[in-house]
């Protein structure tokens, strides 16, 4: 069998590995809040956000594009398939380490710094594509604001509208909502993460000469959306309790204001066709309404781990991918 048709089926089986992964990593984020809440079961939040997550994946493919040829160029960078492959040996190990700990940390921030310090290793800062590399930065980092910010205004005016209404009768109806917040989360997120394969599968078809143009064909979209989508069904507990829990103390109110934010942040990037933190973008989400409530009722200790992970995500995947592309040339 012919090496490059050897070296593209290891880039999918990875990148769907990678996509499974990030299902069960990042399903936590989709569904915490309802869950904590007991807006949902955890067993029907699974299934939701599974069947959700589906629907959202093969729905865009904006991001899918971005991340296929704003970071590098697949029809000219050297190497391709090997520069893929170690880049997502890299991101599912920190992956894995971070779901372990429990610690919600970003599976874009990981697959994005190892892609990128492969890229590096492997041709040099000049096969970085600087400007698109910086304007998917510039979107990882405005976007955690931008759900804090949302946050916060959601969750006031809803304080604001709600202050005299009875506590158990508002808990009872936002509980209610919370079912369709968690769908419109989980839509979301199949929106913007489960595309990050698909732009890697893309980028190793045309680094192999299988595929001509950054479309993505109908097999890739279909097989990272169910990757995606079984991933999802697994769960991500040990994440679940972090950022149900271990935030703020969320009731029905704060989680619909924080699903509710966070899908919304999530799907303007999508539309603008910018991969974000789906883990940041929720994390502050959920931050900027407890300020809103009370700047003390914020977890800040667990906030603080949380944002080290976050800041330390793309130098440790970039560095850990860029060894691991010198290590794998020299003794290959």
């Amino acid at each position: 069998m012919d090496s490059t048709i050897i070296l593209i089926f290891i880039v999918v089986v990875m990148a769907l590995s990678f996509d499974f992964i990030n299902g069960f990593h990042d399903t936590a984020n989709a569904i915490a809040t309802s869950i904590s809440t007991k807006a949902l079961t955890p067993r029907i939040a699974i299934i939701l956000a599974s069947l959700m997550n589906l629907i959202g994946a093969l729905t865009f493919t904006g991001v899918a594009k971005t991340i296929g040829s704003q970071i590098a160029d697949p029809f000219q960078l050297e190497n391709g398939l090997a520069v893929i492959i170690v880049a997502l040996m890299s991101a599912i190990v920190w992956n894995l380490i971070t779901w372990y700990y429990g610690i919600p940390s970003s599976s874009s921030h990981a697959l994005i710094g190892s892609l990128a310090g492969s890229v590096v290793a492997a041709a040099g800062l000049s096969g970085v594509n600087l400007e698109g590399f910086i304007n998917i930065i510039k979107a990882l980092i405005f976007s955690p604001f931008a759900a804090f910010a949302v946050g916060y205004v959601i969750m006031s005016i809803l304080r604001f509208i709600f202050k005299n209404v009875n506590p158990h009768t508002a808990n009872r109806s936002f509980r209610s909502l919370q079912i369709f917040t968690a769908a419109f989360q989980a839509f979301s997120h199949g929106t913007n993460d489960a595309q990050k394969s698909m732009g890697i599968i893309t980028f190793a078809l045309i680094a192999g000469g299988l595929h001509t143009t950054m479309e993505i064909p109908f097999w890739v979209k279909l097989s990272c959306a169910i990757a995606m989508a079984m991933g999802t069904s697994i769960g991500g507990w040990r994440i679940i309790k972090t950022v149900g829990t271990k935030i703020i103390k969320l009731q029905p109110m704060s989680g619909f204001a924080s699903d509710v934010s966070s899908a919304t942040v999530i799907l303007a990037a999508t539309a603008l066709g910018q991969p974000v933190s789906t883990t940041h973008v929720i994390s502050s989400a959920i931050m900027g309404v407890g300020s809103a409530k009370s700047f003390y009722s914020v977890k800040w200790g667990t906030a603080q781990k949380m944002v080290t992970a976050w800041l330390i995500t793309l130098p440790v995947t970039s560095l850990m991918a860029g060894l691991l592309y010198l290590v794998t040339s020299i003794i290959i």
